[in-house]
């Protein structure tokens, strides 16, 4: 584990790679994740991607942005949930409902459409059910995180139309490592909140077996805003994993290994009085084996099983409402050589079973439910010359199972089908243009089908629809890469058009617990019904970055970045809920070897385009700025003194369901000791 390389600080790289994808099937399923990258690749060494393609090789003959960020940006960014570690990619929000539960939103593209994996896996929890239900994967325990939009997500499945967030850890270790032990040891302290935070990570190889460990610890008070204390806000969260792999065959290119992880958290709910107190188990496995045997040159196997519950709880610790969850996904996939002009190919199925329950009042909400699926998939790519053609499809079968407020047991089957094409032309070596094509279908999940009572933590009167369709993303998106002398400039502009797209329709009304709608005097949860529009979407992405010194004794670097999102629904034309507002900003970095410094200034806008029953938000600035010293070289330690939101303006999420009455955590200073061996 390598410390250094920080020629990004603050504005996380963006590097061109993802699939376009060609229709060649009626059915299709998502290729397996890549193996992740080696812990010196993690900290951002090497500019490598393992999320957008089943097929190894040069990122740079794909067409659609995928951002990374890596282990420094991660540790810095201090926040308890992926969503933090990745608030300064172009094109990516947050729902910010509370410090332990803030899911990535992509181009507008809220839970149900945005899959969040871990080493390619399912994360196999219930944030998708509510706002208020976190993800069980801590950034303290990752070692990059790769956000993918476009064409890619068809490897992922259909809750995957908006995008994809991979956390890499390497918890099954999937090369072997060149030194016999290596390792990093992380602690901070913030000035916000009182944080306190640890966390370990090691790798090790014992003849041809790889060895991993981690384990992380954070505890945080309630966050101060602005305007006060922010009540119920506190977050602590520990967590641990140990796993292994098995390397055998020529040039060890075989493979088996496996790895346990255990999560718990504790989280308050700003705009309630309950906390939420979750633990999952989680098993983790990923094969390869090197078959050679003709065209068919690999056979991978990946898989995870989850164990998921967490309790609702009042501030005397009684158990208002209990989650459960438990699911399994696997996946196996075949690599093809070349065949005719297909200079490489991936084909392969997926499979999954998914088992929720709810206990106490969480019952009422919505009632043990089933989700099976199984699909397959064709990826493949075709250069000719300057043009570098991608082509996939996947086809799923999706059967939900449940009970609707109509009570009665009620099972819904989907088969949603999705293609995508995609070219890059390389004009010269400099300058890069891409265009992708993408038809993706969604099937609705278990909350759209069947929610039917009161949902405490967002405080909502949620009614699902079982008669829901799928829902069809038609979208074209255009991309520009241009890098040369100490300039680099990477954008996208993209159009999506929705068929039934699926939202929660605030009516404007409030109800009680026993779903009495008419604004009575016991009435506090927002009445919400789950229904279907065409909608319209579309916007961009930039990030630039500019070589102003270069010295021997240190570089000087100006960097920006810009994005957009616009969402409208057809008929009206009136505004999608919860879209995420424009930002752009810019700042400096310097590095000069045993110092570093940066800033980046970003200006937030408004967002005043909500529909009925919405709040809107102010435009505010935030100022980020750190500056680091490695006392005896770049390998070894550092220590950090890094700044958020020093402007101390009042910030207000517009994609949190509950922004009208929480606001983000004001200045805070942190200080981080990193220490490599």
């Amino acid at each position: 584990m390598l410390l250094g390389s920080r020629a990004r600080t603050r504005a996380p790289s963006l590097s061109l790679v993802a699939p376009f994808a060609l229709c060649i099937g009626s059915f299709a399923a998502p290729a397996l994740a890549q193996p992740a990258p080696t812990p010196a690749q993690a900290t951002g060494q090497d500019e490598i991607v393992v999320t957008a393609s089943p097929i190894a090789g040069n990122p740079d003959r794909f067409a659609t942005i995928v951002s990374r960020i890596g282990r420094d940006d991660i540790v810095d960014s201090g926040g308890a949930n992926l969503a933090d570690a990745l608030k300064e990619v172009p094109g990516v929000a947050n729902t910010g409902f509370a410090a332990g539960a803030s899911r990535p939103v992509i181009r507008g593209m809220d839970s149900n459409r945005v899959e969040i994996l871990e080493d390619g896996v399912k994360s196999g929890d219930v944030s998708e059910v509510g706002p208020d239900h976190g993800v069980p994967i801590d950034p303290l325990s990752a070692q990059s995180i790769e956000v993918v939009r476009g064409a890619a997500t068809l490897r992922y499945g259909s809750q995957a139309i908006g995008g994809v967030v991979n956390a890499i850890n390497n918890r099954v270790p999937l090369t072997l490592p060149d030194a016999p032990f290596h390792g990093e040891l992380t602690a901070a302290g913030s000035s916000n909140a009182g944080v306190g935070e640890g966390s370990a990570l090691f790798d090790a190889r014992a003849g041809q077996f790889a060895f991993h460990a981690d384990g992380f610890a954070r505890r945080a008070s309630d966050y101060d805003t602005p305007d006060g204390t922010q009540t119920n806000s506190f977050f602590r969260g520990d967590g641990y994993s140990a796993g292994g792999s098995y390397f055998f065959g020529a040039d060890n290119a075989s493979r088996v290994g496996l790895a346990a992880t255990h999560y718990d958290a504790r989280y308050g709910i700003p705009s309630d009085e309950t906390f939420i107190d979750m633990q999952q188990t989680k098993w983790l496995t990923n094969n390869s084996f090197a078959l050679g045997a003709g065209p068919l040159q690999t056979l991978n196997v990946t898989g995870g099983y989850a164990d998921y519950s967490h309790d609702e709880k009042d501030p005397d610790g009684t158990v208002e409402a209990t989650f459960k969850n438990t699911e399994w996904d696997a996946r196996a996939e075949a690599l093809l050589g070349a065949l005719g002009p297909l200079s490489s190919s991936a084909i392969g199925v997926q499979w999954g079973d998914r088992d929720y329950s709810a206990l106490g009042e969480a019952g009422d909400f919505i009632f043990p439910s089933n989700t099976r699926t199984a699909a397959l998939f064709a990826f493949t790519e075709i250069p000719i010359g300057r043009l570098h053609l991608q082509g996939a499809t996947r086809a799923e079968r999706v059967r939900v199972t449940g009970t609707p407020a109509s009570d009665v047991f009620t099972r819904v089957d989907f088969t949603p089908v999705s293609g995508s094409l995609g070219a890059l032309y390389e004009l010269t070596e400099t300058l890069k243009l891409g265009v992708t094509f993408t038809s993706a279908a969604r099937a609705p999940n278990l909350v759209e089908l069947f929610a039917r009572g009161p949902h405490d933590g967002p405080g909502t009167f949620e009614t699902g629809d079982p008669a829901l369709r799928i829902e069809r993303a038609n979208s074209l998106e255009l991309s520009l890469r241009y890098k040369r002398d100490g300039l680099r400039f990477e954008g996208s502009l993209w159009d999506a058009r929705f068929d039934n797209f699926i939202y929660g329709q605030l009516t404007g009304n409030l109800c009680d617990d026993d779903g009495d709608c008419s604004n009575g005097p016991d009435a506090e949860l927002r009445q919400l019904f789950y229904a279907q529009r065409d909608a319209n979407f579309w916007g961009g992405e930039a990030k630039a970055s500019v070589a102003l010194v270069q010295t021997e004794s240190g570089s000087l670097e100006a960097v920006g970045l810009a994005d957009f999102v616009r969402a409208d629904f057809a008929s009206s034309g009136g505004p999608v809920p919860r879209i995420q507002p424009y930002r752009v900003g810019g700042g400096l970095d310097w590095d000069s070897g045993p110092f570093s410094a940066g800033f980046l200034a970003l200006y937030v806008g408004k967002q005043d385009r909500v529909p009925a029953g919405d709040t809107p938000t102010d435009s505010y600035w935030n100022l980020d700025a750190n500056v680091s010293w490695r006392p005896f070289g770049q390998n070894d330690m550092e220590v950090s003194l890094i700044g958020h939101n020093l402007t101390d303006d009042v910030q207000r999420d517009a994609v949190a369901l509950n922004r009208d009455v929480i606001e983000q955590p004001g200045r805070d200073v942190r200080v981080v000791v990193r220490k490599a061996f």
